[in-house]
C-alpha cells in the first residue's frame, strides 16, 4: 500500500525554508538553483520523496518549476495554475507565467551581469538543458551541475519508494511481455541502434507486463531498463519490489541494482536510443556519443492500445459509471447547504470501492464548488472545504485505477437553482465537447489540427480556456498519457486504438468553474455514400457514460442535431448504466436522461 506524507509547505513556512536554500547557494558559489517538479524518472507525478517543488513553495501543481536566486524566488507554473499558485504560496514567491515567460528570458533580466546557476543532474532532461544552454549562450550566465540542495535542507524528507511489484495479467495486456520486446528489438536492428534506454517508469511497465504503487495514484514502479537489440532487457530496480516475480521474467530479463544502472549505459557497445526530453542529463553523459535522441521506443506501441486493452477500458468504463450515476443520484437529493466538497469526495471514492477491480484512484479527486471550481486543478483541503450552496456549479473530475482500465471523467453539477450567466457558458462548453465527439478527420493530423473543434463555441462568444482539449490516458497506467493530445502543441499524429480525453472548460476566476469530460477511442471511420473512396478517415468511439446535467442546458442554443447527439448519448447511458444501478438511482437516471 502507497504510503502518504504531507510534504507541502504552509505559506509561513515557505520563507524560512527559502532562505535557508539561499544559505546553501552561497556556501556553493551558486547565484541559482532550479528546483522542478520532476524525479530521476521525469514523469508526471512524483512520490513524496522527490516533492521539492512543494515542499519549498507550497505550490502543489503537477507541472512547473522554480528558480531560485539570492534576490528572487520565480515560481513558473502555466495557465491551469495562474490561480492556484496565488493561493498556495507566500510573497517571498514571484509566480511567473510559463511558457510565456521563458526561463531562460527571465534569468537573463534577473542576472544581467551574468551567474552560475546550479541544477540536480538526476531532475533535468537531457533536451531541456542543451536548450536552456542554447539560450543562455553570449549571457555570462552558466549551468553548473551540482547536488541537490533541497535535500541537503530537507530534514524530514520521505525515504524513496520500495513498493511491491505485480504482474499485469496477459488477458489485460492482450501481448506477452516477450512478444513485446521483440517486435521493439525488431525496430531498433532496423534502425541500426544496439539498444533503447528507458527509464519513464509507465514505459517499464507497459514493456514487462508488470504494475507498481511507487507514485500515488499511477500503478507503476521506480527503475530504469535498458533494452537491446536482440531483446534482451536489463532491468533496474530494487531486488525487494520484485519479490515474487521470479516466474514472471523468463530468461531474457536480468534484475540489476538500481546503483549499477549508470554504469551499464557508459558500457553499451554500439549506439543507444533514448527520449532526450525525458532522458536525465545525468544518464546524457554516461551514454555520450552512443545516445540516439530517437525517442522513447514504448511511447508510441503503449498508446496504440490493441483489442484487449481496449475491451478492459471499456469494461472499466461502465462499470465506473454506475458508481458516477449512484453519486449523482445520492447528490441530487440532499439539500443544497447540506454537503460539502469533501462530503462529495468521500462519497464517490466509498462507491468506487465497491467494485473489487478498483485498485486506486486515477488522481486526486477535484470537487471544487462555486469560486474552488475555477481553480482548473483544485484539491480541497480541510481550510478550502467550501459548501455547496443554491446557485453553486460543482466541478467534479475524477477517476478509477481497475485492473482492467484507467478512467477520467469530468461532470458540472448545478446546485440549486443555476444563473443564466452559467446556463450559457454551459452550453458552449457542451456543443465544444459535442463538436469534437462527431467528428471525423483525414490519417495523419494531430490534435494541433482539430483540438481547436472543441473551442469555437467559446471563440464565438470571446471565451476561452487554458488548458488543452485533451491528454492520452493508458491501460491501467498514467492518466496522462503521451505521446497524443488534443493540444496546440501536440503533433503526433491520431492513430486507432489512441484514448484521449475531450474536456472543454470555462473558469470565471472568483465566481465558478464548468469542465465536462469524457474518454474517447480512436477508430477508424466507417465509409459514407460521399466519402472519397481514396481518403482514410478517422473517427471517436465515446468510452465514458454518464448524464450531463440538463438543468445547465439552454436547448435554445443548440443546433438540432447537437439536440440529437445528446439525445443519443443519454440514451446509450440509459442502457448500458440503467441494468447495473440501484432501484433509486435507476428511477434518477431516467428522469437524467430523458429527451430535451
Amino acid at each position: 500500500m502507497y504510503q502518504t506524507f504531507d510534504v507541502t509547505a504552509r505559506p509561513e513556512q515557505g520563507p524560512p525554508r527559502l532562505a535557508a536554500l539561499r544559505k546553501e547557494l552561497a556556501a556553493e558559489g551558486l547565484d541559482g538553483f532550479l528546483v522542478p517538479r520532476a524525479d530521476a524518472h521525469q514523469g508526471e507525478y512524483v512520490a513524496p520523496h522527490d516533492e521539492r517543488l512543494s515542499w519549498l513553495t507550497g505550490f502543489t501543481g503537477s507541472a512547473g518549476f522554480c528558480a531560485v536566486l539570492q534576490d528572487i524566488a520565480g515560481v513558473f507554473i502555466d495557465g491551469r495554475y495562474r490561480t492556484q499558485v496565488k493561493r498556495q504560496v507566500a510573497a517571498d514567491y514571484t509566480p511567473v507565467p510559463w511558457p510565456e515567460v521563458q526561463l531562460a528570458d527571465w534569468l537573463k533580466k534577473q542576472l544581467p551581469n551574468g551567474g552560475k546557476v546550479g541544477f540536480d543532474p538526476w531532475l533535468h532532461a537531457e533536451g531541456q538543458i542543451t536548450s536552456l544552454t542554447k539560450e543562455l549562450k553570449g549571457s555570462g550566465i552558466t549551468l553548473a551541475q551540482s547536488e541537490n540542495l533541497v535535500d541537503r535542507i530537507w530534514q524530514d524528507q520521505p525515504a524513496p519508494p520500495m513498493n511491491p511489484v505485480a504482474a499485469h495479467p496477459l488477458d489485460y495486456a492482450g501481448e506477452s511481455s516477450a512478444d513485446k520486446c521483440a517486435r521493439l528489438a525488431k525496430d531498433l536492428r532496423a534502425a541500426g541502434q544496439a539498444a533503447a534506454v528507458i527509464t519513464l517508469p509507465d514505459s517499464i511497465m507497459w514493456l514487462l507486463n508488470i504494475r507498481g504503487s511507487d507514485v500515488a495514484r499511477n500503478p507503476v514502479a521506480h527503475g530504469f531498463a535498458i533494452l537491446h537489440s536482440d531483446a534482451r532487457v536489463d532491468l533496474f530496480m530494487a531486488a525487494e519490489k520484485l519479490d515474487g516475480l521470479q516466474g514472471h521474467f523468463d530468461s531474457s530479463v536480468t534484475v540489476h541494482p538500481p546503483e549499477d544502472f549508470l554504469k551499464a549505459a557508459s558500457s553499451l557497445n554500439g549506439s543507444a536510443a533514448a527520449d532526450t526530453g525525458t532522458l536525465p542529463q545525468i544518464v546524457a553523459d554516461a551514454l555520450g556519443e552512443r545516445l540516439v535522441a530517437a525517442g522513447d521506443p514504448c511511447a508510441l506501441p503503449k498508446a496504440r492500445k490493441n483489442a484487449a486493452e481496449i475491451a478492459g477500458s471499456a469494461a472499466a468504463h461502465l462499470r465506473d459509471g454506475a458508481a458516477i450515476v449512484e453519486m449523482l443520484a445520492w447528490l441530487d437529493a440532499q439539500a443544497p447547504g447540506t454537503l460539502t466538497e469533501i462530503d462529495v469526495v468521500k462519497k464517490l471514492e466509498s462507491l468506487r470501492r465497491e467494485d473489487p477491480a478498483l485498485r486506486d484512484i486515477s488522481f486526486e479527486t477535484i470537487a471544487g464548488t462555486g469560486e474552488n471550481g475555477a481553480v482548473m486543478h483544485y484539491r480541497v483541503t480541510e481550510e478550502t472545504n467550501a459548501r455547496l450552496e443554491d446557485g453553486h456549479l460543482l466541478v467534479l473530475d475524477s477517476g478509477g485505477q481497475y485492473l482492467d482500465g484507467t478512467t477520467d471523467i469530468t461532470r458540472t453539477i448545478a446546485i440549486g437553482t443555476p444563473g443564466g450567466e452559467e446556463r450559457a457558458a454551459y452550453t458552449r462548453v457542451l456543443q465544444g465537447m459535442i463538436a469534437m465527439s462527431r467528428l471525423r478527420w483525414p490519417k495523419g493530423l494531430a490534435g494541433r489540427d482539430i483540438e481547436c473543434i472543441g473551442r469555437m463555441p467559446l471563440w464565438l462568444a470571446g471565451q476561452d480556456f487554458n488548458h488543452g482539449l485533451g491528454h492520452g490516458v493508458g491501460a491501467y497506467l498514467s492518466v496522462h498519457e503521451g505521446p497524443q493530445r488534443l493540444a496546440r502543441t501536440s503533433h503526433v499524429p491520431l492513430e486507432p486504438g489512441m484514448i484521449l480525453s475531450n474536456e472543454p472548460g470555462y473558469y470565471r476566476e472568483g465566481a465558478f468553474g464548468i469542465r465536462i469530460e469524457n474518454l474517447l477511442v480512436v477508430e477508424q471511420a466507417p465509409a459514407l455514400d460521399t466519402s472519397d473512396p481514396e481518403r482514410d478517415m478517422l473517427c471517436w468511439r465515446t468510452l465514458t457514460f454518464a448524464p450531463v446535467d440538463r438543468r445547465l442546458v439552454d436547448a435554445s442554443l443548440l443546433t438540432a442535431d447537437e439536440k440529437d447527439w445528446l439525445d443519443s448519448y443519454h440514451r446509450e447511458v440509459a442502457a448500458k448504466i440503467g441494468p447495473q444501478l440501484s432501484p433509486a438511482a435507476q428511477a434518477w437516471l431516467d428522469a437524467a436522461t430523458a429527451p430535451l
